[in-house]
């Protein structure tokens, strides 16, 4: 058992318990879009990041993950994928697990969303968790228990990405991370094809969030077992995933 997910074992005894994921998860509107939501408090629930498994393998899938975990007596709550990955599943940039920088920081000008800058890192320390744009991340010294990175950025100091278009004729599923001012975790996934405009407001003017990063676009998948829902149409790359440890 890791050290963070032993803190945060003894966190949760001591300032409550979390709530499950099916109460944590919600369906809502937004600007005629539905999206699923699920939002959780880094000071009781265990947050963590995951990518290669026992042998050094990419996990591939929530199936896969839920697997090795159950060996530890570990039960996944909430999962969804983390971040943007290359062709072997590695990730595209920053990735920390455990307190180990398994991929640097990526500030390089490039094609694709990640680089469609500013991009941004989603971390975690015991009890608290943040999303920082890239290069204010690598000035302010932090150091995760957990982190990744990917973009582009959606809400950044409470104004949303300058690129977005809020006529954009780019529609495609997506999901993303944002974290409210009273320091709750927000997971959100389109339930169908918006903008990323429309996404990064929701992120803002309705969730609260000054600051939420992307994640992925097409590949967008969750696994919420209270609702029955595990998504597996594509092989993941880096999985964010809220677990708790088994009685007995």
């Amino acid at each position: 058992m890791t050290l963070i997910r032993l803190m945060t074992i003894l966190a949760a005894l001591a300032f409550g318990t979390a709530a499950s994921a099916g109460e944590a998860c919600r369906k809502v509107q937004h600007l005629g879009d539905a999206y699923t939501i699920c939002s959780f408090d880094p000071a009781v629930d265990d947050i963590q990041l995951f990518q290669n498994d026992r042998s050094g393998k990419p996990y591939g899938s929530f199936r896969a993950l839920e697997n090795d975990l159950r060996q530890d007596r570990i039960y996944i709550r909430f999962a969804m994928n983390g971040g943007m990955y290359l062709d072997d599943q590695s990730p595209v940039g920053l990735f920390v697990e455990n307190g180990r920088e398994l991929k640097a920081i990526n500030t390089n000008k490039g094609w694709g969303n990640f680089h469609l800058l500013p991009n941004g890192v989603f971390y975690l320390l015991p009890g608290k968790a943040g999303v920082m744009e890239s290069n204010a991340f690598v000035s302010s010294g932090i150091k995760p228990f957990y982190a990744t990175q990917s973009g582009p950025m959606l809400v950044i100091d409470g104004k949303l990405h300058p690129s977005f278009l809020a006529d954009s004729t780019s529609l495609k599923s997506r999901n993303g991370v944002g974290v409210t001012a009273d320091g709750k975790v927000v997971f959100v996934v389109s339930d169908g094809p918006v903008r990323f405009h429309d996404f990064a407001t929701l992120f803002r003017d309705d969730l609260g969030c000054a600051n939420a990063l992307f994640l992925d676009g097409s590949i967008s998948s969750l696994d919420i077992p209270e609702w029955q829902r595990r998504d597996g149409l594509f092989p993941l790359g880096p999985i964010i995933a809220v677990t708790e440890l088994l009685p007995g």
